[in-house]
């Protein structure tokens, strides 16, 4: 789950981390009130929407003006810049074309800066430790930094069974080139979002940048949590911190029936059982050539009904031209699977090409029941006859 920049700054604000004053507003008046609260001389007005680059983002209905992120010098001039981009699309490198509609707004106070940094905190799977990634290359994003420049990015693990110690923040802090006052801040910084991100259950915590002040101070100028859906029953003043609006609606309806999906670009729609088998099936569609349209898991024990859930939601997307229904059943039965497909096909009138592959437990009842449903579907012996299958029908259908 994603929250926006002025809910993750609160949440860290209450473990010590430093973060300026702001408030958030949903109308131009509620925009100048804050600026009035915080007083000036310099005011920063800040899109709010789930996706990075805001400030070099562009408006649709104005591409060639100011981005998402603005600094001013005037109460008046928050009011009218909070006119000009609440209820407009804004578009950056992370929402593509479409863009995302603002409808919140971030005013804070203005920040003297003297160095931008960057911070994150991840959970590294392969090492199976929290991971705190720094780099005096602030400002940008971690992944042109990656390429370009990996040497500046320094990274230090913490076993989870100790803990963060003393001697992990201040490894960050020398590497970044802090000096004096700024070294204990930096530590003081770095353990308060170490435990925020344990004890929220957070899957990343990304502070991008991470400022030193004139002053020497350490402040989080930009701040992006998310969090570990599993573990929201554990936190439910977080969860309350959802905004629907942001996320896709196939998603949300998804999420209702306990159903792991996620809208992809493609054209091919995928129904599998099992996280693994789904990626190797969006893998082997990719290497046919095809495109998948979404990650679809549903799970090791689904019911029919949560089947033919799943596959009005594939079909909810205007571009799917293809279904490839995968599914190996072990706990999930055959049988369980071709019910809920068949049923789900006539209830939205099929009109894709649809290609199941079978195999496990009741498998030959399971494709007893397609056979005899009357509808075209066509039936794979294995992954890679299905891959090709679904691809060949779309390819045919466009011509």
């Amino acid at each position: 789950m994603n929250i926006h920049e002025y809910q993750a700054k609160a949440l860290l604000k209450r473990y010590g981390v430093v973060v300026p004053r702001g408030g958030v507003a949903f109308s131009p008046a509620e925009a100048e009130k804050v600026a009035n609260e915080l007083g000036g001389p310099i005011w920063v007005v800040k899109s709010q929407i789930h996706a990075g680059g805001r400030g070099a983002g562009r408006f649709q209905n104005n591409p060639e003006g100011k981005g998402g992120v603005r600094v001013v010098k005037s109460v008046a001039d928050v009011a009218a810049n909070a006119g000009e981009m609440l209820g407009q699309v804004l578009v950056t490198k992370q929402t593509g074309p479409a863009g995302k509609e603002v409808k919140r707004l971030y005013i804070e106070e203005g920040c003297d800066i003297k160095r931008e940094l960057y911070l994150g905190l991840l959970l590294d799977r392969a090492t199976s430790r929290v991971t705190i990634m720094a780099s005096t290359e602030g400002g940008m994003e971690i992944e042109e930094v990656a390429h370009n420049n990996p040497e500046k990015i320094l990274k230090v693990a913490v076993d989870p069974a100790t803990g963060i110690s003393g001697f992990h923040a201040r490894k960050i802090a020398f590497g970044l080139g802090l000096e004096g006052k700024q070294v204990n801040a930096a530590v003081k910084f770095v353990m308060a979002a170490y435990k925020a991100f344990v004890e929220l259950d957070a899957s990343t915590v990304e502070i991008n940048p991470l400022v030193v002040t004139g002053a020497g101070e350490i402040i989080a100028l930009d701040a992006k949590m998310n969090f570990d859906d599993n573990a929201l029953f554990r936190h439910k003043d977080v969860e309350e911190l959802r905004d629907a609006d942001e996320e896709e609606a196939s998603e949300r309806e998804a999420a209702k029936h306990e159903l792991n999906y996620i809208k992809l670009d493609g054209n091919i729609g995928c129904m599998v059982n099992g996280a693994g088998l789904a990626m190797a099936t969006m893998d082997i569609i990719k290497l046919h050539g095809g495109e998948p349209a979404n990650f679809l898991d549903v799970g090791g024990g689904a019911t029919k009904e949560r089947v033919t859930t799943a596959f009005k939601l594939i079909l909810s997307d205007k571009n799917v031209e293809g279904i490839l229904v995968n599914i190996f059943g072990g706990i999930m039965r055959c049988d369980v699977i071709a019910e809920g497909v068949v049923a789900a096909a006539r209830e939205v009138s099929l009109h894709v090409p649809l290609v199941v592959r079978l195999e496990g437990t009741n498998v030959d009842m399971g494709k007893r029941i397609l056979a005899e449903s009357g509808l075209p579907i066509l039936s794979a012996d294995d992954l890679g006859d299905a891959a090709k299958k679904i691809v060949s029908a779309v390819q045919r259908k466009a011509a």
